[in-house]
């Protein structure tokens, strides 16, 4: 078997690698929220210094302080300092808010696909690629809401049980990850997506009652749209294909399958045809042996009217 990195493994259409990178974690939660160290090729890397250095350059050719500077893009001195330094990585609209701030004329957006790309780890980026290119993607869940569905707040108390713990930058900085990863849903055309998560998921009250009541209240409104489905594996299933642990099945536009799955800080990209493509059958497998859409979500609406 061959272990590559990143978006190379991609490059070659999956050809029978597996992508491994051994870090903290990063899409599930359930083991990790998300490696992003120098050695990872992670969000402290080349790149994001290298933004942040321009971005810097381009400030004191405006004549602006940090200060003025973050008044007008919405952010705070200390935070626009973070973004100079590489030590946190800004949105693609935060980059497009500080090119017209800073009269930049397209400079800084030619940088966002890299800067964006570099908020993931180096096992995670041909992931988050393949996400952008889906037509279809399948999510089999177990311990928390898929990280696609998450709130901001379901997502920041979901990070907050880390140990050892995050320090705020970085917490910012996943969060911001994983919300830019959500474009998916207003995607045209709209790529299919079905998830699958266990009934337990709905009853964990990670944060709180009030960010649980939110989260179930997301998952009420992002099953009403046409290409979503969301379904229950009932914590009374006698059977369930799903035992060995949640993970993704991603079809691209040119019928190639791939899947990605975490545990215990580790996270894999298998290439191999054969491999997505049993996936893909088991996952079949996983649907029909869970509750229907309709009946899934009267669940969420019934948990939602208990708390």
């Amino acid at each position: 078997m061959t272990k590559r990195t990143g978006a190379d493994a991609l490059a070659g259409g999956g050809d029978g690698g597996t992508v491994v990178g051994v870090g903290d974690g990063w899409e599930s939660d359930d083991g990790g929220g998300g490696a992003c160290r120098p050695e990872d090729g992670g969000g402290k890397g080349g790149v994001v210094a290298a933004f942040g250095q321009t971005l810097k350059t381009l400030r004191l050719r405006e004549g602006l302080d940090r200060a003025e500077f973050g008044s007008r893009i919405g952010y705070s001195a200390a935070t626009v300092a973070s973004f100079e330094q590489g030590r946190r990585i800004p949105s693609p609209r935060t980059i497009e808010r500080a090119d017209e701030a800073l009269r930049a004329g397209g400079l800084l957006c030619v940088w966002k696909e890299e800067v964006e790309r570099a908020q993931y780890p180096v096992f995670f980026q041909g992931m988050a690629t393949l996400e952008k290119e889906a037509i279809e993607l399948l999510a089999y869940d177990t311990l928390v809401v898929k990280g696609l569905l998450q709130t901001e707040e379901y997502m920041r108390a979901v990070l907050a049980m880390r140990r050892p713990p995050l320090d705020q930058e970085t917490t910012e900085q996943r969060v911001t990850a994983r919300l830019a990863r959500q474009d998916i849903f207003d995607r045209t055309p709209s790529p299919l997506l079905s998830f699958v998560m266990d009934e337990s998921v709905l009853r964990r009250p990670y944060g709180g009652t009030d960010v649980l009541r939110g989260q179930l209240e997301h998952l009420l409104l992002a099953g009403q749209r046409r290409n979503v489905e969301i379904q229950l594996m009932p914590v009374g299933a006698e059977d369930n294909a799903g035992v060995n642990g949640p993970f993704t099945v991603v079809t691209r536009k040119d019928g190639k399958r791939f899947v990605y799955a975490e545990a215990q800080g580790i996270g894999s990209l298998q290439t191999d045809p054969e491999q997505a493509t049993l996936a893909h059958a088991r996952y079949g497998i996983i649907r029909s042996q869970a509750l229907s859409p309709r009946e899934s979500l009267e669940i969420i609406e019934g948990v939602l009217g208990s708390l």
